[in-house]
């Protein structure tokens, strides 16, 4: 097989018909439906279900536009690649909502003066639905919480090292997790990222039922929630750089023991790969000016299967 059945492959999917494809890639239909037959020979399987009209892909043949889609952005990154036109174009860059509002932004300007020629797309989301997006092509790289089992071509590297801490209106009275947990109302966190299961278990652990007062869903509104008088919360030390620190007091949970690493997850093979790397740059020097901890020796992984806790 060669790129241009797997272009004609991809241009029959999206366009519906033979006959449109071949517009689309400057051939008749004769000879676009020539490289289709190619392609189904070569592979010895039909890929379209031609009892229909127009032809729609079969289950086999879903699966080869998956791979063909893949091939060919791999192709094109290569191309950018060799011919030095990675540092242009737009760079898409995923994050989760904690690091989305201080950490990353100032990473991507920082990074703005060495790529005059480059812009750059941020979008916002959980930790599972960017790391697909990674490996599916539609992102460069995304800045998540640790994950257990990365994607096959995929890997992470750690950026931080975040505490967990416990928040609670101006003026509270110190004492230990459980006692201010047992006497404070509680904000609880509760979505389906394993920050909230991170944060439910040491809440199981210390034995502590603390008496809920809100349910949020969001960490600048768990925090908001606090600010506001309503009760305490366990958030993660990236939630407050937004916050004034007046409003509230915080002290590490768990003395400072439970906390999450946060880390860039990219294509092992990507034609952004020097740009991602001054970008990783950036970031760790966002770390450290927000007084956050670096990993001592940020090293990417393959996978984090066996790694207790991905987040």
């Amino acid at each position: 097989m060669d790129l241009r059945q797997l272009d004609t492959l991809i241009a029959v999917a999206e366009t519906g018909s033979f006959a449109a494809a071949a517009a689309r890639v400057n051939l008749t239909a004769s000879a676009v439906s020539q490289q289709i037959q190619a392609l189904e020979a070569e592979l010895g399987a039909q890929l379209f279900d031609r009892r229909t009209r127009p032809p729609r892909l079969n289950a086999g043949g879903e699966e080869m536009l998956r791979t063909a889609r893949r091939m060919v952005q791999e192709m094109a990154e290569t191309r950018l690649a060799i011919s030095g036109g990675s540092t242009a174009g737009v760079l898409r860059i995923g994050a989760i909502r904690t690091v989305s509002m201080q950490l990353a932004p100032h990473a991507l300007a920082g990074l703005s003066p060495r790529y005059p020629d480059l812009a750059f797309a941020l979008t916002v989301g959980v930790s599972e639905t960017l790391i697909a997006d990674v490996a599916a092509h539609r992102l460069d790289a995304a800045l998540v919480a640790e994950h257990v089992g990365l994607p096959a071509g995929l890997s992470w590297t750690e950026v931080l090292s975040e505490p967990l801490v416990l928040i609670a209106p101006r003026g509270t009275h110190d004492g230990s997790d459980a006692e201010m947990l047992r006497r404070l109302p509680f904000i609880r966190y509760r979505t389906a990222v394993p920050l909230a299961r991170q944060i439910e278990t040491e809440l199981a652990r210390l034995g502590v039922a603390p008496r809920e007062v809100a349910v949020v869903n969001t960490m600048p509104a768990v925090v908001g929630c606090v600010a506001a008088g309503m009760g305490c919360a366990v958030v993660p030390k990236l939630a407050l750089m937004d916050t004034a620190g007046d409003r509230f007091v915080a002290r590490p949970f768990g003395e400072g023991r439970i906390t999450r690493r946060l880390g860039l997850v990219e294509r092992q093979v990507s034609s952004r790969a020097r740009v991602l790397e001054v970008f990783r740059a950036e970031l760790g020097r966002c770390v450290e000016a927000a007084g956050l901890d670096r990993p001592s020796a940020a090293l990417p992984v393959d996978t984090l299967a066996g790694v207790p806790g991905g987040r």
